[in-house]
C-alpha cells in the first residue's frame, strides 16, 4: 500500500504577520465593548444621585513609600499616570512592530495611512484653534487630533463582512501613526516645566536598557526594575509619566532572535539542558515586542482602558448639562474638530496622496469606504479625554470638553457605520492587470448576472475539472 502525500509549505512571512493582526483586531473589538461599558457606567453614575460618592472615591489618596521616596496620589491620578503608562507601552510596542515588520516599513504601503493620519491630525487641530482663537481655551487644540483605535475597530468588526479586510488593516495602521502623533504632541506641548536632573536620570535609564539589549542580556526582571526607575524619573521631570512607557516600547526588539528555527524536538531521553534550549529557541522564534504585546494587551484592553473610562468619562449628560456645555467655545470646537475635521482631513489627505501618485487605495476599497473610515477617525475617546485633562485646569472646562468628546464620538461612530454599511464590497481586480485598478480609482461592483461566460472560459473550466479529477485519483491509496 502506498499513499501520495502532499507536502505542506511552511507559512510565509505575510501569513505569520497576518495572524497577530487578526488577534489584535479581535482583541480591539473586545476592548471597544469594555471601553463603552466603562464609559456608560461612568456617565450613569455621574447623572445619578451617586455622583458625589463616585467623585469622592476617585479622589481617595493612595500613598506608596520606598525609602525616602513617597508617591501620594489620588486613585484617579494613579490610573492616569501609572496604569495608562502600560497602555502607552503597548502603543509604543505596536509602533515599533509596524516600523520594523509591518506596513510602515514599506514607504509605498505606508504612504496612504501616514497621509491619512497627518491630515486627520492637522485639520481638526486647525479648526479647533480657529474656533477658539483669541480665547483662553485655544490650548486644547490637541484634543480632536486623536483616534480611539479600540472604539473604531470595534465598530468595523460589528459590520462584519460588509467591510473589506484591507480596510481594517488600513484603520489599524492609521491609528498607530495617529498614536505616534498624539504622543509627540503630549511630549512637546502638554508637559509642564522640565526638571533637567530627573530628565537626565530617565535618559540614563533608557540608555542602560539599550546597552543591555546590545549585550544580549534578556533577564526580564532587570528591565522591569529599570523601567520603573525610568517612569519615576519621568514623573518627577515634568514630562508626562506615560511617555516613559512609549520610550520603553520603542526600545523593544521587534525582530525574532531565532526566526523560524528551533534546536530540535523533545524526546524521552532529552536532558534538562536540552529541554531548556528547546524552550528558549522556541520562545525566541517570536520577537520581544510580539511577546510583550500578547502579554500586556489583554490587561490594557480589558482592565486599564475600562478603568480609565470609568474614572474620566464621568460627566452628566442630562439635557441641562448638555445645553449648558453646548454654549461653550470648547464644546463647539471639539465637536467640529472631531465630526467635521477628522473626515475632511483623512479623506482629503488620501485624495491628494492618490492623485499625486504617492499612494493607491487598497484593493477592494472605494472612496465611500474612505469617507466612512474618516468619520470613524472622529471617535476620539481615550486619548482625547486624556489630553483634555492636560490642557485645562478648570473642572468646568474639562467637563464641557468631555461632554463634547462623548457626543462627537457617538455621532462620528453612527455616521461612519451607516456610510460603511452602504458602501458595499468592491470586486478586487487582479493587480497584475493594467488599467484603472492601479490609479487608485475604485472599480465598480459587478454581479455574476452581468458577466458573460465565453466559449474560452467554458473550455478553461472543463480543463480545470479534468485536472482536479486526475489529482483526486492520484492521491487514492493503491496496491
Amino acid at each position: 500500500m502506498s499513499t501520495m502525500i502532499e507536502q505542506v509549505d511552511p507559512p510565509s512571512p505575510v501569513d505569520r504577520l497576518r495572524e497577530p493582526i487578526k488577534r489584535l483586531i479581535h482583541m480591539e473589538n473586545i476592548s471597544g465593548i469594555a471601553l463603552i461599558a466603562g464609559a456608560v457606567v461612568a456617565v450613569v453614575l455621574a447623572t445619578s444621585p451617586l455622583a458625589g460618592a463616585a467623585e469622592r472615591f476617585w479622589e481617595t489618596h493612595l500613598a506608596i513609600r520606598v525609602g525616602s521616596i513617597e508617591l501620594n496620589e489620588s486613585l484617579l491620578d494613579w490610573v492616569n499616570d501609572a496604569l495608562m503608562t502600560i497602555f502607552f507601552l503597548v502603543a509604543g510596542l505596536e509602533i515599533k512592530r509596524e516600523l520594523v515588520t509591518g506596513d510602515l516599513r514599506n514607504p509605498r504601503q505606508a504612504a496612504l495611512p501616514v497621509a491619512a493620519a497627518a491630515g486627520g491630525m492637522v485639520i481638526p487641530a486647525a479648526l479647533f484653534f480657529a474656533l477658539s482663537r483669541g480665547t483662553d481655551f485655544s490650548g486644547g487644540w490637541g484634543i480632536p487630533m486623536a483616534t480611539d483605535i479600540a472604539f473604531a475597530v470595534g465598530i468595523l468588526t460589528l459590520l462584519g463582512d460588509r467591510v473589506p479586510t484591507k480596510l481594517k488593516m488600513f484603520l489599524l495602521t492609521l491609528a498607530i501613526v495617529d498614536d505616534l502623533g498624539a504622543i509627540l504632541v503630549i511630549a512637546i506641548f502638554y508637559s509642564s516645566s522640565l526638571n533637567l536632573t530627573y530628565l537626565g536620570f530617565a535618559a540614563l535609564g533608557l540608555a542602560s536598557m539599550a546597552l543591555l539589549k546590545q549585550l544580549g542580556i534578556w533577564w526580564t526582571p532587570i528591565y522591569v526594575i529599570i523601567g520603573i526607575g525610568v517612569w519615576l524619573a519621568t514623573f518627577e521631570s515634568g514630562v508626562h509619566a506615560t511617555l516613559a512607557g512609549v520610550a520603553c516600547g520603542l526600545l523593544a526588539p521587534a525582530v525574532p532572535r531565532r526566526p523560524g528555527r528551533t534546536s530540535g524536538n523533545a524526546h524521552p531521553d532529552s536532558t534538562v539542558e536540552e529541554l531548556k534550549s528547546i524552550i528558549f529557541d522556541t520562545r525566541e522564534t517570536r520577537s520581544v515586542a510580539d511577546r510583550l504585546i500578547n502579554q500586556l494587551h489583554p490587561w490594557s484592553a480589558l482592565i486599564i482602558i475600562p478603568l480609565f473610562a470609568l474614572g474620566n468619562a464621568g460627566v452628566s449628560v442630562a439635557p441641562s448639562a448638555i445645553a449648558e456645555g453646548a454654549g461653550s467655545v470648547v464644546f463647539r470646537a471639539v465637536v467640529v474638530g472631531l465630526v467635521i475635521g477628522k473626515p475632511v482631513g483623512i479623506v482629503g489627505a488620501c485624495f491628494l496622496a492618490v492623485k499625486s501618485g504617492l499612494a493607491v487605495l487598497p484593493r477592494g476599497v472605494n472612496w465611500k469606504h474612505m469617507l466612512g473610515i474618516g468619520f470613524l477617525g472622529g471617535i476620539g475617546f481615550t486619548v482625547s479625554i486624556f489630553i483634555s485633562g492636560l490642557a485645562y485646569d478648570s473642572e468646568e472646562v474639562v467637563g464641557n470638553s468631555k461632554i463634547a468628546i462623548l457626543l462627537a464620538s457617538v455621532a462620528a461612530s453612527l455616521l461612519g457605520a451607516v456610510i460603511l454599511s452602504k458602501a458595499g464590497i468592491v470586486v478586487e481586480e487582479d493587480s497584475t492587470q493594467p488599467g484603472p485598478a492601479h490609479s487608485g480609482t475604485a472599480q465598480p461592483r459587478r454581479s455574476h448576472s452581468d458577466e458573460t461566460v465565453t466559449g474560452e472560459t467554458k473550455a478553461n473550466v472543463e480543463a480545470m475539472k479534468r485536472s482536479r479529477s486526475k489529482e483526486s485519483q492520484a492521491v487514492k491509496p493503491g496496491a
